[in-house]
């Protein structure tokens, strides 16, 4: 079995802490889907992950992670496209 180093490790970890983060924070009611920090951890997060699932590749686990830091991205953007139009 492959050892994955301590610093992919630790990486991961810190991905996975902001993803759930801010999963929990919605769900707790502190933070809000349609603010920037919401989006903002969840993109790094998901950004994070998907580029340690590159290697080795998983498939699953890239779609997932990538396709989540880009939906993560397109809130970010209307909620700056809103900001500058109010």
């Amino acid at each position: 079995m492959q050892q994955i180093p301590p610093l992919i490790q630790a990486l991961s970890f810190a991905g996975a802490l902001l993803i759930l983060f801010g999963y929990a924070g919605e769900q707790f009611g502190w933070l809000s889907s349609r603010r920037v920090f919401y989006n903002v951890v969840n993109a790094a997060g998901s950004a994070i992950l998907g580029v340690i699932a590159l290697r080795p590749f998983q498939l699953g686990f890239v779609i997932l992670e990538f396709t989540w830091a880009a939906i993560s991205l397109w809130a970010l953007a209307r909620i700056f496209r809103q900001k500058r139009s109010a």
